[in-house]
């Protein structure tokens, strides 16, 4: 009896060790909180394609737009553990939204494994080019005019385009009405059908518009200039010393997901991020990779947490 029970315990742990050791041997899902056009999506379709070739298993992005991408990330949450199903998250839904929405169906410290940095990057403020301004000081200006009544789109709500605007109407204190979209592509568009006066958009959806001269760019959020917009200023040095509004992308499993199988997503993952021919199509969007360890991860979310939790209690931010 002891030794069939031994021999079958033995046998549950090497088909347990090689179902493992075998993943992936079906397609994986990479879910994106945004529609499509927007810089999440661009990110996991540039990454997904050469993933695919790396895993030997073909890579399916799937687009779970709203709330700001609390949907998606919720979604992945409550996802079985088991390497087939990630997340391409960001900072709204990942260091924000737990400071706003009460009863989220989600903990995202708690409820994930973090697997790498994909992209961090600076989101810039573009405005339609009717209006009469050409600096950030302009921006100000008609703000403090016309009160109530200047627009600013977003992704969607608490996403990085969203924090960035909250920011500056604190730092500058000036009233802007927020308009949040189902992601960059939606946000733009919006922005191009003259629905919202300006919007703090990523390089991926204003670069092109930017240079065909549909709309204006006046400032960038990072703490230097964006490499893809080097004549562009930061909101910084227009004004406001300190003012930094970081967007970011990382890769997340649901929480209990193996080891073994976190540990290949990551080596996959980074591989591909420093891929030349990847990075070429990302700094193309204006956008820098930078992956990294899941501990490194694990730790950058931490400090995220922390403090857009500080910026959310002093400016007063509320779910919309």
């Amino acid at each position: 009896m002891k030794t069939a029970l031994f021999a079958a315990i033995a046998l549950a742990v090497t088909g347990s060790a090689m179902a493992q050791g075998s993943y992936p041997i079906r397609p994986v899902t990479m879910v994106v909180g945004f529609a499509p056009g927007g810089g999440t999506d661009t990110v996991a379709r540039i990454v997904a394609k050469n993933l695919s070739e790396s895993l030997g298993q073909q890579v399916l992005v799937e687009n779970k737009a709203g709330a700001g991408g609390n949907i998606a990330t919720d979604y992945v949450a409550h996802a079985a553990p088991d390497g087939y199903t990630i997340l391409l998250g960001s900072v709204g839904s990942l260091a924000v939204a737990p400071h706003v929405i009460s009863g989220l169906p989600y903990d995202p410290l708690r409820d994930f494994a973090p697997i790498t940095m994909a992209v961090v990057f600076a989101n810039v403020l573009v405005v339609q080019p009717s209006l009469p301004v050409r600096s950030l000081a302009d921006f100000v200006k008609l703000a403090n005019d016309r009160p109530g009544s200047v627009t600013y789109g977003s992704a969607g709500i608490l996403g990085a385009g969203h924090l960035a605007g909250e920011l500056l109407k604190m730092r500058a204190n000036i009233d802007m009405v927020h308009v949040p979209y189902k992601g960059g592509g939606p946000a733009m568009q919006g922005m191009l059908g003259g629905q919202v006066m300006s919007i703090f958009a990523t390089p991926v959806s204003a670069g092109g518009q930017i240079k065909a001269g549909k709309i204006r760019a006046i400032a960038t959020t990072g703490p230097k200039r964006a490499a893809l917009l080097p004549e562009v200023p930061t909101v910084a040095e227009s004004g406001y010393s300190g003012y930094e509004a970081m967007n970011w992308y990382a890769y997340l499993a649901p929480a209990k997901t193996p080891k073994e199988i976190v540990e290949r997503l990551n080596r996959e993952l980074v591989k591909a991020l420093n891929n030349a021919a990847v990075v070429a199509l990302l700094h193309q969007q204006g956008l820098e990779p930078s992956p990294g360890s899941a501990v490194e991860l694990a730790r950058y979310m931490e400090r995220e947490y922390e403090t857009w939790g500080k910026v959310v209690k002093l400016a007063g931010i509320k779910a919309q």
